[in-house]
């Protein structure tokens, strides 16, 4: 299992906990598609999402959120 610093996280987002946000919705995302099960040796999405923010292939956009009256 490979071990992500902040560091490597926070090159792509604005902060870690950020970071962390964005990775764990684009792992909600990847979980929806289909995924061939007979890989046996298949990386977990949390590893597969941290991998492509950490690689600065993931891009998001924050929206900012509305206040209710």
């Amino acid at each position: 299992m490979r071990v992500f610093t902040p560091n490597e996280v926070t090159v792509h987002a604005a902060n870690k906990y950020l970071a962390i946000l964005v990775a764990a919705k684009y792992a909600r995302v990847l979980n929806e598609f289909p995924r061939d099960r007979s890989k046996s040796g298949e990386k977990k999405l949390t590893t597969r999402s941290l991998e492509e923010l950490s690689g600065g292939n993931i891009e998001y956009r924050v929206v900012p959120r509305r206040r209710s009256e």
